[in-house]
């Protein structure tokens, strides 16, 4: 399994996380949750910064198109 998979599962695990306290009632975590979630989201779309996919890739191996989307650029 690649990193950018992996990124996906976690970031739907903590989506599922803050509905789950969303739904007991917890309403002011989960708010905090899902606001720094779409704030950490938003900044890697404008920048292309992210440290949580940086951190995986260095424990798990890119995805083999990621890998010819950069061969391709350079």
């Amino acid at each position: 399994m690649c990193a950018e998979k992996i990124q996906r599962l976690i970031q739907a695990s903590i989506l599922g996380f803050v509905m789950g306290l969303a739904g007991s009632g917890m309403y002011a975590a989960a708010f905090i949750l899902q606001f720094a979630m779409m704030v950490m989201l938003v900044l890697a779309g404008l920048t292309g910064f992210c440290p949580g996919l940086i951190m995986l890739k260095k424990i798990f191996p890119a995805c083999k198109c990621e890998e010819t989307n950069e061969k391709d650029n350079n």
